[in-house]
């Protein structure tokens, strides 16, 4: 999967998290609808390990951090970039752009990366 499809997921599950909040304030005393697309972000992007069964555990954690470490990476960048980029606008001071609006437009730029 491509950091810009990545990013995309990420601005989804941003604005599935919008609206659930929206639907807390709403109603507190309803339980949240968990729609698991962070667990499918992870199950698209963490890689399957294979460890050698007579693997040490220090071998283990380094197959694990080596096998690992490039998605969590990449997940975390896109988050962080996400959020930076709404913080921006917010102390921008543009109260005529929702943060909606923001992530909208943050998933367009990264799909016309791709040709979309």
């Amino acid at each position: 999967m491509q950091q810009s499809e990545i990013m995309q997921r990420v601005v989804g599950i941003l604005t599935e998290a919008i609206e659930m909040r929206r639907q807390a304030r709403e109603n507190p005393d309803a339980k949240a609808a968990l729609t698991g697309s962070i667990s499918a972000l992870l199950a698209e992007t963490l890689p399957e390990i294979k460890l050698p069964a007579d693997a040490t555990a220090q071998e283990t954690t380094a197959i694990i951090t080596e096998a690992l470490g490039p998605a969590i990476v990449t997940l975390s960048t896109c988050f962080s970039y996400a959020f930076v980029h709404l913080a921006e606008v917010h102390d921008e001071g543009n109260t005529d752009t929702s943060t909606a609006d923001v992530l909208r437009s943050l998933s367009l730029q990264f799909a016309r990366r791709d040709g979309a």
